[in-house]
């Protein structure tokens, strides 16, 4: 497993530790995959190492909230969408010409495409865009027997929320889903494993929604 990521050196070396647990080997790739040159590279070394890719997980993702949409810069907006869709359409155009029949790419978008976070503009347009984008590469890629789906989380506990939220925003975090609290990791990993394994062979461009019970529709 390559598991490519910013500057978490920390948590990249935990997320090793508990791969080889397992029984397996990681690669550790530490870059910005806004960059299309780093995605290249990064593929590379992927071959490199395991000579074959099969599943491409498309998880990076940031979001910086903001009360006043005036108030969300320039600077802003193009990193989130350099991080959230930039890199995705990145790291898909590197894997491509690696990807044989079976393979697998496996998008997270957000409940945000669906409904919207008046907190996450930027945000939640990057979703939707990335929404859009595996439903076109599904279309594109089933003639060469590859699926493309996605998981649209909802209001999942992770360190970006008291990173990136207001402390009023963190402290009712997911108590307004019908389950009445947040979801944690988890409960959406499952969602990757089923489109990752032979049980998912007859589906592609769909999305699943571990949400905590809210109805979305599209």
């Amino acid at each position: 497993m390559a598991i490519v990521y910013l500057d978490e050196d920390r948590d990249a070396e935990k997320t090793r530790e508990l791969v080889e647990n397992e029984g397996s080997e990681a690669l550790l790739i530490r870059g910005d995959i806004g960059e299309k040159s780093f995605c290249q590279d990064a593929v590379k070394q992927t071959i490199g190492k395991f000579g074959q890719l099969d599943i491409l997980v498309n998880n990076a993702g940031e979001q910086h909230a903001q009360e006043d949409p005036e108030d969300i810069e320039e600077a802003q907006i193009e990193r989130t969408f350099r991080t959230n869709i930039f890199g995705m359409i990145f790291m898909t155009q590197s894997a491509l010409s690696h990807l044989k029949k079976d393979a697998r790419i496996i998008c997270l978008t957000s409940i945000t495409a669906y409904k919207g976070q008046d907190l996450l503009i930027d945000y939640a347009s990057t979703k939707g865009a990335i929404l859009a984008f595996l439903r076109a590469m599904s279309s594109k890629l089933a003639s060469k027997g590859i699926l493309v789906n996605g998981v649209a989380p909802g209001p999942i506990w992770t360190p970006l929320i008291p990173a990136s939220f207001p402390k009023e925003a963190v402290d009712d975090f997911g108590q307004d889903a019908p389950l009445g609290r947040p979801g944690q990791p988890n409960e959406v990993a499952p969602c990757l494993l089923f489109l990752a394994c032979e049980d998912s062979s007859y589906m592609s461009g769909q999305v699943l929604h571990p949400n905590g019970g809210t109805l979305v529709g599209g």
